[in-house]
């Protein structure tokens, strides 16, 4: 049954993101037009995930989430993020590796949206992010980014890196950090997605101009990984993740 679940589900994705991309690049030439078509997308998936496969999920903070645009830095377990926080949060652009670009309709769709596209690890990466970011945030869109640069396993930690911190300083915009355990539900890499609810927490925002870009970092690492362990272990997943931690250890 959870096999048949998932394949209904990507059957869906997969029919859903070739119709409506044409429509997709008529609305680009609207003002925010592509981004609402690409929201609408994501409401049927989201849809799909919880009344198909039955993967739900619990908010809190949603009273942190700020009235202005602002810098959404987020925990990254799996792909179920890229689609919740459009539905959480206002109309907002991802900093993502360019060569996603690549991928047919998927990729080009993320174009078209206006993500924020930069190649990571070389020299113009820095100027690539202050360039399309500071473009985005005058067309009034949030930004979201995952500090630590990569899909983590739950119960595990990255390195955060300072471009979210950066990014809050250059453009005047606070940070939002968020704590989630969509691993335990949606593993890496893998095809099947698991029935259950994923808990996601938002916390205060952080003052871009509340200290360094170092310091801003810390205080959105330390509220995030405090936040994880309260939520992590819930999952059918967990267990195996944590034994994979455990092996590679």
């Amino acid at each position: 049954m959870l096999l048949a679940r998932n394949l209904l589900y990507w059957l869906i994705l997969v029919v859903s993101l070739i119709t409506m991309f044409p429509f997709i690049l008529i609305t680009a030439l609207i003002p925010n037009g592509a981004h609402f078509v690409a929201r609408k997308w994501v409401g049927v998936l989201m849809w799909s995930l919880k009344h198909i496969v039955g993967l739900k999920y619990r908010l809190g903070g949603a009273d942190n989430i700020p009235a202005r645009p602002a810098i959404i830095c987020a925990k990254h377990q799996s792909g179920w993020e890229t689609l919740a926080l459009q539905e959480i949060f206002p109309p907002q652009v991802f900093v993502a590796k360019r060569e996603l670009f690549k991928i047919p309709f998927f990729g080009w769709g993320l174009k078209i949206v206006k993500t924020i596209g930069i190649e990571r690890g070389s020299a113009q990466a820095s100027t690539q992010l202050a360039k399309q970011g500071r473009a985005r945030r005058d067309e009034g869109y949030w930004i979201t980014i995952f500090p630590e640069g990569t899909r983590v396993a739950p119960g595990s930690r990255g390195r955060y890196k300072n471009g979210a911190a950066r990014m809050a300083k250059l453009f005047e915009m606070d940070i939002v950090p968020v704590a989630l355990n969509s691993g335990e539900f949606w593993p890496k890499d893998s095809f099947l997605k698991y029935p259950g609810t994923v808990d996601v927490v938002i916390g205060e925002p952080i003052p871009y101009d509340s200290g360094s870009e170092a310091e801003l970092m810390r205080r959105c690492e330390d509220w995030i990984e405090t936040q994880q362990q309260h939520i992590n272990g819930k999952g059918p997943m967990a267990a195996q993740s944590a034994a994979a931690d455990a092996s590679a250890g």
